[in-house]
């Protein structure tokens, strides 16, 4: 059997991890899989506490936040499986998780990155994912596919392409990551998975999406629903994507539309909402794509209160 690497990052959520490390050992076996925890700049190190939960467990401490990509990356670097798993670690798998994904590529070996259903934690009979659509690229906008839908079964035997693959739970082949890359690390936080299936699609490869197997998903448990880090990485990743897959036209044409329709709204809204405190992450998000503007390749991060 091809073992399957499992890997999540950990940001001062212990309990959470335990639950997730708890769930991966019910619904695995330690033939199957290798599991790899990144505590990624967490205020105290729990690495005795989780290997307590699974034994076997691989375990990287960083003293410092890479954020999801960067945590991610180091997981990779030590990974011996044939496939990788990224898995949130507010997440909670079911028990033919692993061997569902594994079938899909071998049924398809053109998918390049593959996401199962998703749904809410909180409320397992609603789904968070089940597909997206294609990206408009002159608004940087896409629609989620079975989002807020009551599970019914309707997407239990799909098995198709779809525009991007979902951060929470993402499954590739280890030597097309060697191959194509990992996730961009310059994101920190938001568009990273996005921005890597795009590099797996112009590599030639498929991103796709499986009904057959799901996940459930602890949504919003590591940043609020508004706050400055969101708004910031938001706003700010938002246009990084487009400068990073799009030509100098679109970026013009999107950045137009972007600073004068999209941001301008999105500012009155949090002034409506009492949340003037916001509109200086959506400015600071604007304006570091204009600091950085020369090189969208490798580009580092800092914000500054």
């Amino acid at each position: 059997m091809k073992t399957t690497s499992i890997i999540t990052v950990n940001f001062n959520q212990p309990q959470v991890t335990i639950d997730f490390l708890k769930s991966v050992k019910q619904h695995t076996s330690v033939n199957e899989v290798e599991v790899i925890v990144v505590c990624n700049g967490s205020s105290e190190d729990h690495g005795d506490a989780y290997k307590a939960v699974y034994p076997g467990l691989v375990y990287i401490r960083s003293e410092h936040n890479l954020g999801f990509a960067g945590g991610n990356n180091l997981g990779v670097e030590v990974a011996k499986g044939d496939f990788l798993l990224l898995l949130n670690n507010d997440t909670e798998i079911t028990a033919n998780l692993v061997p569902v994904m594994l079938a899909e590529f071998e049924q398809h070996p053109d998918i390049g990155l593959l996401s199962p259903l998703i749904l809410y934690f909180d409320q397992p009979e609603i789904i968070q994912y089940a597909g997206f659509t294609k990206m408009n690229y002159l608004t940087c906008r896409n629609k989620g596919i079975g989002n807020m839908e009551t599970d019914k079964g309707q997407y239990n035997l799909d098995s198709r392409e779809t525009g991007f693959c979902h951060g929470a739970a993402m499954m590739c082949r280890k030597k097309d990551l060697e191959a194509i890359g990992p996730m961009a690390e310059q994101f920190f936080l938001y568009y990273e998975e996005l921005d890597w299936c795009e590099q797996f699609m112009k590599a030639g490869k498929k991103i796709w999406f499986t009904g057959k197997t799901r996940i459930y998903h602890k949504e919003s448990m590591s940043v609020g629903k508004e706050s400055s880090i969101k708004t910031y990485f938001m706003t700010r990743n938002r246009m990084l994507f487009i400068r990073r897959n799009t030509g100098i036209l679109n970026t013009l044409l999107f950045s137009i539309y972007y600073i004068l329709f999209a941001c301008s709204k999105q500012i009155i809204v949090y002034l409506l909402k009492g949340r003037s405190d916001l509109v200086k992450w959506v400015c600071k998000g604007i304006t570091w794509n204009f600091v950085n503007s020369k090189n969208s390749n490798n580009l580092g991060f800092k914000i500054n209160r």
